[in-house]
């Protein structure tokens, strides 16, 4: 298990992460007319997971790879039960609102950061089975929407234009 420190620099790191990602989709959600619901986002990713400072989300979330697994599991079971970007929160997916799956993309993206994993490839491999999305549902349409603004590279749109003007 991580000591004190390497805990709280891992919890930090991911909430900075989703909060970062909340704030970049809620702008772009800003731009796009939706005023208040990218405020709201944003305002979400300033107290995404404050549960993990306490109890035994504290004890054993964020941890490392020797924690527990029998805490850990009780750890994360009391943690997609008591947040509401998680779908066990609502039962499934399927019951999740907008502002919930939001959140719930951002934090997807940041833990791909974290373990270099592609967020589009995680959905498509696991989310989708683990989760039983309904790809016909208007929870899939959101989650690509949004998996498509946040990884919108403003950049290479400009590098394209400008290769085409040549």
């Amino acid at each position: 298990m991580y000591d004190q420190d390497e805990h709280l620099d891992n919890l930090l790191r991911h909430i900075e992460l989703v909060r970062d990602y909340c704030t970049l989709l809620g702008k772009r959600l800003i731009k796009q007319g939706r005023h208040e619901f990218g405020q709201l986002l944003i305002a979400r990713g300033h107290t995404h997971d404050a549960t993990k400072f306490y109890g035994i989300e504290w004890d054993y979330l964020h941890r490392g790879p020797d924690t527990p697994h029998d805490e850990l599991e009780l750890a994360i079971k009391q943690h997609v039960r008591t947040n509401s970007h998680h779908p066990e929160f609502h039962g499934g997916i399927i019951h999740m609102p907008e502002v919930d799956v939001a959140e719930m993309v951002c934090d997807w993206y940041a833990r791909g950061t974290e373990f270099g994993t592609n967020l589009r490839d995680w959905i498509t491999d696991t989310a989708i089975g683990r989760y039983k999305i309904d790809l016909e549902g208007k929870q899939y349409a959101w989650i690509n929407n949004f998996v498509d603004m946040l990884l919108r590279d403003p950049f290479s749109k400009k590098v394209k234009a400008e290769k085409a003007a040549i």
